[in-house]
C-alpha cells in the first residue's frame, strides 16, 4: 500500500530557523478561532508570538488548510482564521478527515504537538493543557491532550491545566503513562491563571540548562511521549484560587440545573468564573498566554544552546 507523506507547508521564516538550528516554538491556532472575538483574537495571537520572540525563539503558529499542515502562519493567515466563522476545532483524531476534506481547521494542543513533531520542532507551548474532567471517573471525559502526550516526542511548556478540571486525577494520568511533569522555578503544579493547583509537582528544575539536558535525556532514554514543563503565571497576573473554586462550584451546580452538558459545560463555567472575578480571569487569561510563551522561548533557546555546546 502506498504510504502518504505528511503534507507539511512550512513558512520561509520557520524553515530557515529549523535549517540553521535556531530555536522554534510551536503554537496552537485554536486560541485564534475559539478564544476571543475579533479583533482581540488577532491581538492576542500577535502578542503570544511576540512573547516567544522576546524569549529569543521563532514562533510557529500551526493550523490546517487546503489539505496541508501549516507551520508558521503569516499575518494575513492569522487574520483570515480570526475572521472566518465556523472553522472547526481539530484534535489529533480528526486531522486526517479534515486534511482529506480540504477545509480549514484550528489545532488544539493534541493536534499541534503532532504537527510540531512532524515538522521537527522540539518545543510547543500552550497556556493551559486539557486534563481529566471533574467526574471523569464516571464519565470517562479525559482530554485527548493527555493521550497525545503519551505518543508525541515534544517538550510542552504550559501553565498547568485549568482549575475547572480534576487536577489530581490529571497528574495521576500523567504519572501512570510515564509522562514527566517538571515545574520550572516553582514547587507546585499550576492551575492556568492560579499559581498553584494545590498539588506539588513531581519534579522541580530551576536552571534552564539543566532542564534542556533533561529534555534530551528523556528522548534519549527511548520514551515515546512528551516532556511536560510547567511555569506558573506571574504573581501580578494570578487570580485567587479560592474565589475561582467557589465560582466553579456554583457554576457546576447551575449547569446541572439548566441541563448544560458535554463540551458546553467548559464554556459555561469559564464565563461564570469571569463574571465572579469581575473580568479579572479573562485579563489573567491573556496575560498567562504571553508569559508562558515567553518562558517557552527562553527554554527553547537554552535547549538549542545546550545542543550546540554538546556538538563541540
Amino acid at each position: 500500500m502506498r504510504r502518504e507523506h505528511p503534507p507539511l507547508a512550512v513558512s520561509e521564516e520557520v524553515a530557515t530557523a529549523l535549517h540553521a538550528g535556531t530555536p522554534v516554538v510551536a503554537l496552537e491556532s485554536n486560541v485564534i478561532t475559539h478564544g476571543l472575538a475579533f479583533p482581540d483574537n488577532v491581538d492576542a495571537a500577535r502578542k503570544v508570538e511576540a512573547a516567544v520572540r522576546s524569549g529569543g525563539a521563532v514562533p510557529a503558529t500551526v493550523a490546517i488548510d487546503a489539505g496541508r499542515l501549516l507551520v508558521g502562519l503569516g499575518d494575513d493567515e492569522v487574520e483570515r482564521f480570526a475572521t472566518t466563522p465556523g472553522i472547526p476545532k481539530v484534535s489529533s483524531r480528526d486531522m486526517a478527515a479534515v486534511l482529506a476534506g480540504g477545509g480549514p481547521g484550528a489545532t488544539t494542543v493534541a493536534s499541534s504537538v503532532v504537527i510540531a513533531e512532524l515538522a521537527g520542532i522540539t518545543f510547543f507551548t500552550s497556556a493551559g493543557i486539557g486534563g481529566v474532567h471533574r467526574g471523569g471517573e464516571r464519565s470517562m471525559d479525559v482530554s485527548a491532550d493527555l493521550v497525545q502526550f503519551t505518543r508525541s516526542r515534544v517538550a510542552v511548556v504550559c501553565a498547568g491545566a485549568k482549575k475547572i478540571l480534576d487536577l489530581g486525577r490529571t497528574l495521576e494520568f500523567l504519572e501512570t503513562h510515564c509522562v514527566p511533569v517538571v515545574a520550572y522555578r516553582s514547587a507546585d503544579f499550576p492551575a492556568f491563571y492560579c499559581t498553584s493547583s494545590g498539588h506539588r509537582s513531581p519534579q522541580r528544575i530551576d536552571d534552564p540548562a539543566v532542564l534542556a539536558r533533561a529534555v534530551d535525556l528523556h528522548f534519549a532514554l527511548g520514551h515515546p511521549g512528551a516532556f511536560l514543563i510547567t511555569t506558573p503565571p506571574r504573581e501580578a497576573d494570578a487570580v485567587d484560587p479560592d474565589l475561582v473554586e467557589d465560582a466553579i462550584r456554583d457554576a457546576g451546580a447551575a449547569a446541572d440545573r439548566d441541563g448544560v452538558h458535554g463540551p458546553a459545560v467548559t464554556t459555561f463555567v469559564m464565563r461564570a468564573v469571569d463574571r465572579a472575578t469581575g473580568g479579572r480571569s479573562a485579563r489573567a487569561n491573556a496575560a498567562v498566554l504571553a508569559s508562558t510563551a515567553e518562558d517557552a522561548g527562553v527554554l527553547a533557546v537554552a535547549h538549542a544552546r545546550a545542543r550546540t555546546e554538546g556538538d563541540r
